[in-house]
Protein backbone atom coordinates (compact mmCIF):
# COMPACT_ATOMS: atom_id res chain seq x y z
CA UNK A 1 0.00 0.00 0.00
CA UNK A 2 1.22 3.66 -0.36
CA UNK A 3 1.61 5.24 2.74
CA UNK A 4 -0.02 9.22 2.59
CA UNK A 5 3.41 10.57 4.27
CA UNK A 6 3.42 12.71 7.49
CA UNK A 7 1.18 15.25 7.79
CA UNK A 8 2.07 18.94 8.71
CA UNK A 9 4.80 20.35 10.49
CA UNK A 10 5.04 16.66 12.49
CA UNK A 11 7.15 15.50 9.52
CA UNK A 12 10.47 14.07 10.49
CA UNK A 13 13.19 16.00 9.54
CA UNK A 14 15.77 14.16 7.41
CA UNK A 15 19.13 13.14 8.43
CA UNK A 16 22.02 15.98 7.66
CA UNK A 17 24.38 14.59 5.56
CA UNK A 18 27.92 13.30 6.42
CA UNK A 19 30.77 15.74 6.49
CA UNK A 20 32.42 12.82 5.35
CA UNK A 21 31.81 11.68 2.34
CA UNK A 22 34.35 8.60 2.53
CA UNK A 23 31.37 7.32 5.18
CA UNK A 24 28.85 6.82 2.26
CA UNK A 25 27.42 3.28 1.68
CA UNK A 26 26.86 2.81 -1.73
CA UNK A 27 25.19 -0.91 -0.63
CA UNK A 28 21.93 0.32 0.20
CA UNK A 29 19.48 1.92 -1.96
CA UNK A 30 16.54 4.09 -0.25
CA UNK A 31 13.98 1.51 1.31
CA UNK A 32 16.00 1.65 4.33
CA UNK A 33 14.15 5.20 4.84
CA UNK A 34 10.77 5.76 6.91
CA UNK A 35 7.75 6.85 4.59
CA UNK A 36 7.06 9.41 6.86
CA UNK A 37 10.21 11.57 5.81
CA UNK A 38 8.51 12.50 2.18
CA UNK A 39 5.19 14.18 2.57
CA UNK A 40 2.89 12.65 -0.06
CA UNK A 41 0.10 14.62 1.07
CA UNK A 42 1.52 17.52 1.27
CA UNK A 43 2.89 16.98 -2.45
CA UNK A 44 -0.24 16.02 -4.23
CA UNK A 45 -1.83 19.29 -2.73
CA UNK A 46 0.38 21.29 -3.60
CA UNK A 47 0.55 19.50 -7.48
CA UNK A 48 -3.49 19.89 -7.17
CA UNK A 49 -3.09 23.64 -6.64
CA UNK A 50 -0.63 24.30 -8.92
CA UNK A 51 -2.92 23.04 -11.54
CA UNK A 52 -6.20 25.31 -10.31
CA UNK A 53 -4.26 28.52 -9.35
CA UNK A 54 -4.03 30.55 -12.63
CA UNK A 55 -3.62 33.70 -11.72
CA UNK A 56 -0.48 33.63 -10.52
CA UNK A 57 2.73 34.92 -12.67
CA UNK A 58 4.05 31.11 -12.73
CA UNK A 59 1.57 29.67 -14.93
CA UNK A 60 1.14 32.21 -16.92
CA UNK A 61 4.74 32.03 -17.59
CA UNK A 62 4.95 28.09 -18.03
CA UNK A 63 2.24 28.10 -21.00
CA UNK A 64 4.45 27.24 -23.72
CA UNK A 65 5.59 23.84 -21.75
CA UNK A 66 2.11 23.22 -19.89
CA UNK A 67 1.96 19.95 -21.69
CA UNK A 68 4.99 18.60 -20.22
CA UNK A 69 3.82 20.59 -16.55
CA UNK A 70 0.56 18.45 -17.07
CA UNK A 71 2.43 15.14 -17.18
CA UNK A 72 5.38 15.54 -14.62
CA UNK A 73 2.19 16.92 -12.56
CA UNK A 74 -0.18 13.39 -13.20
CA UNK A 75 2.78 11.47 -13.04
CA UNK A 76 3.87 12.60 -9.66
CA UNK A 77 0.46 12.23 -8.47
CA UNK A 78 0.40 8.36 -9.37
CA UNK A 79 4.07 7.67 -8.09
CA UNK A 80 2.68 8.91 -4.64
CA UNK A 81 -0.61 6.71 -5.08
CA UNK A 82 -2.99 10.00 -5.13
CA UNK A 83 -3.86 10.21 -8.85
CA UNK A 84 -7.64 10.00 -8.09
CA UNK A 85 -7.34 13.83 -6.42
CA UNK A 86 -7.04 15.43 -9.97
CA UNK A 87 -9.73 16.10 -12.31
CA UNK A 88 -8.71 14.17 -15.00
CA UNK A 89 -11.57 14.86 -17.57
CA UNK A 90 -10.93 18.23 -18.74
CA UNK A 91 -6.94 17.84 -18.61
CA UNK A 92 -8.14 15.07 -21.48
CA UNK A 93 -10.61 17.52 -23.34
CA UNK A 94 -7.64 20.39 -23.05
CA UNK A 95 -5.77 17.99 -24.63
CA UNK A 96 -7.77 17.28 -27.64
CA UNK A 97 -7.89 20.69 -28.19
CA UNK A 98 -3.86 20.80 -28.45
CA UNK A 99 -3.77 18.64 -31.21
CA UNK A 100 -2.74 19.10 -34.86
CA UNK A 101 -3.39 18.17 -37.57
CA UNK A 102 0.11 16.78 -38.50
CA UNK A 103 -0.67 14.32 -35.83
CA UNK A 104 1.46 16.16 -33.48
CA UNK A 105 0.60 18.25 -29.98
CA UNK A 106 1.88 21.77 -28.55
CA UNK A 107 2.39 22.87 -25.28
CA UNK A 108 -0.91 24.10 -25.20
CA UNK A 109 -4.02 25.54 -27.24
CA UNK A 110 -2.83 28.02 -29.90
CA UNK A 111 0.94 26.60 -29.94
CA UNK A 112 2.76 25.35 -32.67
CA UNK A 113 3.08 20.97 -32.62
CA UNK A 114 6.40 20.17 -31.44
CA UNK A 115 7.96 16.53 -30.88
CA UNK A 116 8.65 17.78 -26.66
CA UNK A 117 5.05 17.87 -26.34
CA UNK A 118 3.95 15.16 -28.20
CA UNK A 119 5.55 12.82 -26.16
CA UNK A 120 4.16 14.44 -23.10
CA UNK A 121 0.72 14.51 -24.42
CA UNK A 122 0.87 10.52 -25.02
CA UNK A 123 2.31 9.80 -21.90
CA UNK A 124 -0.56 11.37 -20.28
CA UNK A 125 -3.20 9.16 -22.39
CA UNK A 126 -0.68 6.19 -21.57
CA UNK A 127 -1.00 7.25 -17.75
CA UNK A 128 -4.79 7.74 -17.55
CA UNK A 129 -5.49 4.61 -20.24
CA UNK A 130 -6.88 6.36 -22.84
CA UNK A 131 -4.67 5.86 -25.54
CA UNK A 132 -8.06 5.60 -27.65
CA UNK A 133 -7.56 9.49 -28.07
CA UNK A 134 -4.32 8.73 -29.58
CA UNK A 135 -4.45 8.29 -33.52
CA UNK A 136 -1.27 6.20 -33.58
CA UNK A 137 -0.86 6.20 -37.46
CA UNK A 138 -1.22 10.11 -37.72
CA UNK A 139 1.38 10.80 -34.74
CA UNK A 140 3.98 8.29 -35.75
CA UNK A 141 3.84 9.44 -39.30
CA UNK A 142 4.35 13.25 -37.71
CA UNK A 143 7.40 11.78 -36.23
CA UNK A 144 8.34 10.36 -39.11
CA UNK A 145 8.22 13.85 -40.53
CA UNK A 146 10.90 15.21 -38.43
CA UNK A 147 13.55 12.81 -38.97
CA UNK A 148 16.15 14.19 -41.43
CA UNK A 149 18.92 12.24 -43.75
CA UNK A 150 21.68 11.45 -41.00
CA UNK A 151 18.98 10.07 -38.63
CA UNK A 152 18.40 12.87 -35.93
CA UNK A 153 15.36 14.59 -35.36
CA UNK A 154 13.96 17.79 -35.87
CA UNK A 155 12.05 19.34 -32.98
CA UNK A 156 9.88 21.09 -35.31
CA UNK A 157 8.53 22.28 -38.55
CA UNK A 158 11.41 25.01 -37.89
CA UNK A 159 14.31 22.73 -37.86
CA UNK A 160 16.13 22.54 -34.59
CA UNK A 161 18.09 19.63 -34.28
CA UNK A 162 18.75 17.85 -30.83
CA UNK A 163 19.36 14.15 -29.34
CA UNK A 164 16.44 15.24 -27.34
CA UNK A 165 14.03 14.98 -30.04
CA UNK A 166 15.45 11.66 -30.96
CA UNK A 167 14.57 10.15 -27.81
CA UNK A 168 11.01 11.70 -28.03
CA UNK A 169 10.82 10.32 -31.53
CA UNK A 170 10.84 6.98 -30.32
CA UNK A 171 9.46 6.83 -27.57
CA UNK A 172 6.27 7.74 -29.29
CA UNK A 173 6.81 5.58 -31.50
CA UNK A 174 6.90 2.74 -29.41
CA UNK A 175 4.05 4.26 -26.77
CA UNK A 176 1.65 3.97 -30.24
CA UNK A 177 3.36 0.66 -31.39
CA UNK A 178 4.91 1.80 -34.77
CA UNK A 179 8.32 1.52 -34.01
CA UNK A 180 9.15 1.31 -37.65
CA UNK A 181 7.58 3.86 -38.72
CA UNK A 182 11.09 5.93 -38.15
CA UNK A 183 14.35 4.59 -39.41
CA UNK A 184 15.66 3.37 -35.82
CA UNK A 185 18.88 2.42 -37.15
CA UNK A 186 19.59 5.51 -38.65
CA UNK A 187 18.59 7.34 -35.24
CA UNK A 188 20.63 5.02 -33.53
CA UNK A 189 23.72 5.46 -35.35
CA UNK A 190 23.29 9.17 -34.79
CA UNK A 191 22.87 9.12 -31.51
CA UNK A 192 26.16 7.00 -31.21
CA UNK A 193 28.04 10.04 -33.34
CA UNK A 194 26.87 12.14 -29.93
CA UNK A 195 29.40 9.97 -28.03
CA UNK A 196 32.43 11.98 -26.34
CA UNK A 197 35.35 10.88 -25.13
CA UNK A 198 33.98 10.61 -21.40
CA UNK A 199 31.60 8.47 -22.43
CA UNK A 200 29.12 11.27 -22.25
CA UNK A 201 26.41 12.04 -24.65
CA UNK A 202 26.08 15.52 -26.00
CA UNK A 203 22.94 17.69 -27.81
CA UNK A 204 24.88 17.26 -31.33
CA UNK A 205 28.20 15.79 -32.19
CA UNK A 206 30.71 17.25 -30.12
CA UNK A 207 28.45 19.28 -27.81
CA UNK A 208 29.67 18.71 -24.49
CA UNK A 209 28.50 15.97 -22.14
CA UNK A 210 25.74 16.62 -19.62
CA UNK A 211 23.47 14.87 -17.87
CA UNK A 212 19.98 15.68 -19.03
CA UNK A 213 21.48 15.05 -22.65
CA UNK A 214 22.60 11.46 -21.66
CA UNK A 215 19.55 10.23 -20.56
CA UNK A 216 18.03 11.46 -23.60
CA UNK A 217 20.82 9.33 -25.50
CA UNK A 218 20.79 6.36 -23.43
CA UNK A 219 16.98 6.07 -23.73
CA UNK A 220 16.93 6.66 -27.05
CA UNK A 221 19.49 3.24 -27.58
CA UNK A 222 17.14 1.28 -25.15
CA UNK A 223 14.24 2.19 -27.10
CA UNK A 224 16.28 1.36 -30.69
CA UNK A 225 17.41 -2.22 -29.07
CA UNK A 226 21.21 -0.65 -29.27
CA UNK A 227 23.04 -0.69 -26.24
CA UNK A 228 25.78 -1.76 -26.77
CA UNK A 229 26.86 1.82 -28.02
CA UNK A 230 27.29 2.85 -24.80
CA UNK A 231 30.22 1.97 -22.88
CA UNK A 232 28.79 1.31 -19.59
CA UNK A 233 31.79 1.78 -17.12
CA UNK A 234 33.38 4.58 -18.79
CA UNK A 235 29.66 6.20 -18.91
CA UNK A 236 28.66 5.00 -15.45
CA UNK A 237 31.83 6.50 -13.90
CA UNK A 238 31.11 10.04 -15.35
CA UNK A 239 27.68 10.03 -14.14
CA UNK A 240 28.45 8.84 -10.27
CA UNK A 241 30.95 11.58 -10.32
CA UNK A 242 27.80 13.92 -10.63
CA UNK A 243 27.82 13.22 -7.07
CA UNK A 244 28.53 16.18 -4.07
CA UNK A 245 29.56 15.92 -0.99
CA UNK A 246 25.80 17.09 0.12
CA UNK A 247 24.44 14.17 -1.78
CA UNK A 248 22.73 15.48 -4.63
CA UNK A 249 23.75 14.97 -8.38
CA UNK A 250 24.68 17.85 -10.77
CA UNK A 251 24.24 17.71 -14.38
CA UNK A 252 28.44 18.73 -15.19
CA UNK A 253 31.77 18.50 -13.29
CA UNK A 254 31.84 21.95 -10.94
CA UNK A 255 28.21 22.47 -10.79
CA UNK A 256 25.46 22.31 -7.72
CA UNK A 257 23.45 19.69 -6.97
CA UNK A 258 19.64 20.13 -8.39
CA UNK A 259 17.07 17.91 -7.40
CA UNK A 260 16.16 17.40 -11.34
CA UNK A 261 19.30 15.51 -11.85
CA UNK A 262 18.15 12.88 -9.43
CA UNK A 263 16.46 11.58 -12.68
CA UNK A 264 18.72 12.75 -15.05
CA UNK A 265 21.48 10.71 -13.71
CA UNK A 266 19.40 8.04 -12.28
CA UNK A 267 17.83 6.56 -14.70
CA UNK A 268 20.74 6.76 -17.08
CA UNK A 269 22.59 4.57 -14.31
CA UNK A 270 19.55 2.49 -13.42
CA UNK A 271 19.27 1.72 -17.37
CA UNK A 272 22.87 0.59 -17.49
CA UNK A 273 22.42 -1.50 -13.93
CA UNK A 274 24.81 0.86 -12.39
CA UNK A 275 22.71 2.42 -9.47
CA UNK A 276 24.74 1.34 -6.79
CA UNK A 277 27.70 3.22 -8.03
CA UNK A 278 26.41 5.93 -6.23
CA UNK A 279 25.06 6.79 -2.54
CA UNK A 280 21.90 6.03 -2.55
CA UNK A 281 20.96 7.02 0.74
CA UNK A 282 23.08 10.37 0.96
CA UNK A 283 21.06 11.38 -2.92
CA UNK A 284 17.45 10.81 -1.16
CA UNK A 285 18.06 12.57 1.74
CA UNK A 286 19.07 15.41 -0.70
CA UNK A 287 16.20 15.20 -2.05
CA UNK A 288 14.06 15.18 1.18
CA UNK A 289 15.86 18.03 2.75
CA UNK A 290 14.23 20.17 -0.57
CA UNK A 291 10.78 19.42 0.04
CA UNK A 292 8.22 22.43 1.59
CA UNK A 293 7.23 21.98 4.77
CA UNK A 294 4.73 24.57 4.80
CA UNK A 295 3.00 24.38 1.13
CA UNK A 296 4.27 21.11 -0.04
CA UNK A 297 5.91 20.34 -2.96
CA UNK A 298 10.15 20.11 -3.88
CA UNK A 299 12.66 22.54 -4.91
CA UNK A 300 16.02 22.38 -6.76
CA UNK A 301 17.84 22.80 -3.80
CA UNK A 302 17.17 23.10 -0.21
CA UNK A 303 15.22 25.84 1.24
CA UNK A 304 14.30 27.84 -2.46
CA UNK A 305 10.81 27.67 -4.36
CA UNK A 306 9.00 24.19 -4.75
CA UNK A 307 7.56 24.02 -8.35
CA UNK A 308 6.39 20.61 -10.15
CA UNK A 309 8.98 20.36 -12.40
CA UNK A 310 11.43 19.59 -9.34
CA UNK A 311 8.64 17.67 -7.24
CA UNK A 312 8.27 14.82 -10.55
CA UNK A 313 11.95 14.42 -10.27
CA UNK A 314 12.39 14.33 -6.86
CA UNK A 315 9.49 11.67 -6.49
CA UNK A 316 10.82 10.08 -9.71
CA UNK A 317 14.18 9.45 -8.62
CA UNK A 318 12.94 8.32 -5.18
CA UNK A 319 10.80 5.63 -6.90
CA UNK A 320 14.10 4.38 -8.87
CA UNK A 321 15.99 4.28 -5.48
CA UNK A 322 13.40 2.47 -3.78
CA UNK A 323 11.85 5.04 -1.45
CA UNK A 324 9.03 3.08 0.69
CA UNK A 325 5.31 3.71 -0.06
CA UNK A 326 6.20 4.88 -4.00
CA UNK A 327 5.25 3.62 -6.89
CA UNK A 328 8.13 1.81 -9.42
CA UNK A 329 8.89 3.94 -12.42
CA UNK A 330 10.12 2.55 -15.56
CA UNK A 331 13.85 4.33 -16.02
CA UNK A 332 13.49 3.88 -20.43
CA UNK A 333 9.50 5.28 -20.77
CA UNK A 334 9.42 7.80 -17.74
CA UNK A 335 5.95 5.90 -16.97
CA UNK A 336 4.86 4.00 -13.75
CA UNK A 337 5.97 0.58 -14.19
CA UNK A 338 2.50 -0.43 -13.93
CA UNK A 339 1.63 1.56 -17.21
CA UNK A 340 4.50 -0.13 -19.10
CA UNK A 341 3.54 -3.36 -18.24
CA UNK A 342 -0.55 -2.83 -19.21
CA UNK A 343 0.62 -1.39 -22.19
CA UNK A 344 2.57 -4.53 -23.14
CA UNK A 345 5.85 -2.74 -23.85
Amino acid sequence: PVSSGARGLAMSAPPEPSEDARARDATQDASSLSADLLDAAKHASFVVRSSRDRDTVEYVLTEHLRMSGVYWGLTALDLLGRLGEMDVEPILEWLQRCKHASGGYGGSEGHDAHVLYTLSAVQICALLDRMDLVDADAVASYCASLQNDDGSFSGDEWGEIDTRFTYCALSVCRLVKRKNAVDVAAAARYVARCKNFDGGFGCEPGGESHAGQIFTCVGALALADALEEVDGDLLGWWLCERQVKAGGLNGRPEKLPDVCYSWWVLSSLSILNRTHWIDRVALARFILRCQDPQKGGISDRPNDEPDVYHTFFGVAGLSLMRFPGLKEIDPVYALPTHVVERMGL
